[in-house]
């Protein structure tokens, strides 16, 4: 009997032992994702910094050929300082859907001016916001993968055990600002 017992316990061992390597491994694999969703989303912010830093110099160069356009550079700077100061994801998005129609309407407003269209500075500016806005749809795409894989780990057996044990929730996706929608308005008959 004391055989047996002996060997109860050894087989009871194992598979504690085995469970906690599984544990150990699931946790791991968590850890590694929920890095990979925060790695993607500092992408993200990364690429709005650079468009917050860009707008400042597209003002001013728009200002020297269109100063009486202050209401839409007034747009431009408010949506660019709610950026800015936005705390969460849900405030980035809805303050990075302000500025993209504020700088939407600052492009009909560059319609009503050939010579600033024509400044190369302008020019260079818009080509690297361009560059930039294509980075930031590149950024949320990656964002939005990772918080796929990671969301799938938290649902499937046995991940969702483990991450309810160790307190891994569901990532939010990056989604664009319900008025993203809504094609903006472009009136190129020359009221400027």
């Amino acid at each position: 009997m004391g055989r047996g017992f002996k060997g109860t316990w050894i087989v009871i061992l194992g598979i504690i032992v085995v469970l906690g390597v599984m544990l150990m491994s699931s946790y791991n694999g968590f850890v590694n994702a929920e890095e990979n969703v925060d790695q993607s989303y500092a992408q993200i912010e990364n690429q709005l910094q650079r468009r917050l830093d860009l707008i400042p110099n597209l003002v001013n160069t728009v200002k020297g050929y269109a100063a009486h356009e202050k209401e839409t550079i007034k747009a431009i700077s408010d949506a660019r300082a709610r950026l800015a100061g936005a705390r969460s994801p849900e405030e980035e998005a809805t303050a990075n859907a302000e500025l993209s129609g504020a700088l939407s309407r600052l492009l009909v407003v560059v319609e009503n001016y050939p010579n600033l269209k024509a400044d190369a500075q302008f020019r260079q500016l818009m080509d690297e916001l361009a560059g930039t806005e294509n980075r930031i749809a590149v950024a949320r795409k990656d964002y939005n993968d990772q918080v796929a894989v990671f969301n799938k780990k938290v649902k499937r057996f046995p991940g969702a055990i483990v991450a309810s044990i160790t307190g891994f929730d569901e990532k939010e996706y990056f989604r664009a600002d319900p008025r993203a929608q809504e094609a903006p308005e472009v009136d190129f008959g020359g009221n400027g």
